[in-house]
């Protein structure tokens, strides 16, 4: 669960609170995701915001159309609506992210996160535990 979650707080953190989190789900994460959708608005709440959190599940991790389209309509929709629009590429599998990343950049998102924690020592930490000198919120679009 750290692996969705901390990415979040960092960028809350940051000053990057959304007030509007869809999550991406598969039926070998589908109880984490769950219990981490609730902590979304905590965690939102804590840094002054009020976010909508949904999740889409897919019927299988391996369905990279669908992947694609989830990340496509989400952006497409937030840039219709005006919205500043953030892609963490942190949790998943290496598939997930690559095409995350991928979309990211090809549908035009404002920010491409990705949470790098210096130290494995801090490996299944939550953000409030680890040291600030321990981790790095990259923004691709500002690397890149």
């Amino acid at each position: 669960m750290p692996g969705l979650l901390n990415p979040l707080a960092a960028a809350c953190d940051s000053g990057y609170v959304p007030d509007e989190a869809r999550i991406l789900s598969n039926p070998g994460v589908a109880d984490s995701v769950a219990d981490a959708s609730e902590m979304f608005e905590t965690i939102i709440g804590a840094h002054g915001g009020d976010a909508t959190v949904s999740k889409h599940s897919l019927e299988t991790e391996t369905d990279f159309r669908e992947i694609i389209e989830f990340y496509q309509s989400a952006i497409e929709a937030a840039r219709e609506n005006g919205d500043t629009i953030a892609v963490d590429v942190t949790p998943g599998r290496k598939f997930m992210s690559a095409i995350s990343f991928q979309a990211g950049f090809r549908f035009d998102a404002d920010h491409v996160f990705y949470f790098y924690r210096k130290s494995g020592a801090y490996y299944g930490d939550l953000y409030a535990e680890i040291p600030r000198t321990a981790t790095e919120l990259i923004d691709f679009t500002e690397v890149m």
